[in-house]
């Protein structure tokens, strides 16, 4: 009775089997997936790989040691990076698990079981252990290539990672230059303050002793007022610049007011910006280098489509154990075996199938199309920014001539003053043109520095 069941058993699980994947041992894997895997291995046990992605030496050229600080600590402490690196992973596990599908797939049971045949009066306990394998037979290679389309995905989630640590990288940068200028443009403001309540307070002594009109000492004090607004203003701008340089560097915003800098007056501007940036650099780009992997990848997918009309074949074994007591199970005696081959081909689908390849062909001219913008936009954004840099150049040049004139002016009206010949109010007013064109200045250095920090973007850190 017992060999009867199990025979019946077997074919049972043949006829009805379907392939599983199965995790390939490493000494099984492909010369590519085996080297690819190595690879990844040694470029994690490497810390500062990840450094490469954000060209550290280009930092250094800033002369600036607490920007070069806090970048380092970006890339150690940025939860956006952190998360970067964890997508990279799952993507590398669905590229394994994508593989597993090109191997065996085994599986194994053991149980007790009751049974009683049909038109007898006997039945008996015994117990029964099958094992099963089964395999599809990749002979059109569509698995391989679904794997192949799964890798690319990991491989553009790798630009993803690069794209995330420029991108943090250039904030990093971006708002701790705006910061050293709203400290630049405070201190400033609250001498322009500091010198409107002066002719303030002279004019209201002016103006109590009958020497002006009360309309021009109204005016000294909304003029005050607001130099007053303004100040706040730009303090409440660098507050929450402060706050949101605190979370780029992966700290509590709760401190950030005590976040070391330096200053704008002590920090160089940019000496290595390239004139023009080739073009085998724009190609190096993260956007557009995972660009290209996905138009691989639909590529691989339309590939695949084509292969569903194909048919599947599919090898299967068996081996069952059914013995009365567990004793004897694992014998010879006890044991049936059986092995099985087939081949399917869908017939009908209602139409899926070139519904399906149409799709794919339809997102591999999308992706395509993309893949033609990103490569547009790349250029857009070099010849962008280093128009920006140039034009940068020429106003800052003119923006420091503008700032001699008004120091030499300040200079000259303090020796007639000295002299006798203008009046304290007249000298005061001097000195707040003087720091006008300083806080312009400080804008015009920090923009600068801020459009340099787009070129090393646009060029994707390549430069």
């Amino acid at each position: 009775m017992k060999k009867i069941l199990a025979t019946a058993l077997a074919l049972s699980l043949i006829s009805t089997n379907t392939l599983l994947p199965v995790l390939a041992k490493s000494d099984a894997a492909p010369k590519v997936f085996r080297s690819y895997a190595s690879k990844e291995k040694k470029q994690k046990k490497d810390a500062n790989y990840k450094f490469d992605y954000i060209n550290i030496q280009w930092w250094e050229s800033y002369n600036d040691p607490i920007l070069s600080g806090y970048i380092e600590k970006a890339i150690q402490n940025n939860h956006d990076l952190k998360a970067a690196t964890i997508n990279v992973e799952e993507y590398y596990q669905n590229v394994k698990a994508q593989f597993a599908d090109q191997l065996p797939q085994a599986t194994a049971g053991f149980g007790p079981g009751y049974a009683k045949l049909p038109g007898t009066s006997h039945s008996d306990w015994g117990f029964a252990a099958p094992a099963m394998v089964s395999y599809e037979a990749d002979i059109f290679l569509k698995n391989r290539d679904k794997t192949k389309s799964v890798k690319k995905l990991y491989e553009a989630s790798q630009f993803d990672e690069r794209a995330a640590y420029i991108a943090v990288a250039s904030a990093v940068g971006t708002t701790y230059f705006n910061i050293i200028k709203l400290d630049k443009m405070v201190s400033l403001q609250e001498e322009i303050v500091s010198i409107r309540k002066q002719i303030y307070d002279l004019m209201l002594k002016r103006n109590r002793e009958g020497l002006t009109s009360t309309a021009d000492t109204v005016k000294a004090n909304k003029a005050l007022v607001s130099a007053q607004t303004d100040l706040i203003e730009l303090k409440k701008q660098r507050t929450k610049t402060l706050n949101q340089f605190a979370v780029l560097i992966g700290e509590s915003p709760a401190n950030s007011e005590n976040l070391q800098r330096g200053s704008i007056d002590e920090l160089a501007l940019h000496k290595n910006l390239p004139a023009e940036i080739p073009s085998e650099i724009i190609t190096q780009r993260p956007d557009y280098l995972k660009a290209e992997k996905m138009v691989e990848k639909a590529g691989i997918d339309v590939r695949v489509a084509k292969k569903e009309f194909l048919p599947t074949i599919t090898l299967s074994g068996l081996a069952f154990f059914n013995a009365s007591d567990f004793g004897s199970i694992f014998t010879t005696k006890n044991m049936l075996w059986a092995i099985g081959a087939g081949a399917m081909l869908p017939i009908f689908t209602g139409g899926k199938r070139i519904a399906n390849l149409k799709l794919k062909k339809a997102q591999y001219e999308r992706i395509l199309h993309n893949y033609y913008q990103t490569n547009l936009t790349a250029i857009q954004e070099v010849n962008d920014t280093l128009a920006s840099v140039k034009l940068d150049k020429e106003k800052m040049n003119q923006t420091l001539k503008q700032a001699a004139l008004e120091k030499a002016d300040y200079s000259y009206n303090e020796r007639k003053y000295n002299q006798g010949t203008i009046s304290m109010l007249d000298l005061i007013q001097f000195k707040e043109n003087l720091l006008t064109i300083d806080k312009l200045v400080a804008q015009q250095k920090a923009e600068c520095l801020v459009d340099s920090i787009g070129l090393y973007k646009a060029a994707g850190s390549r430069i």
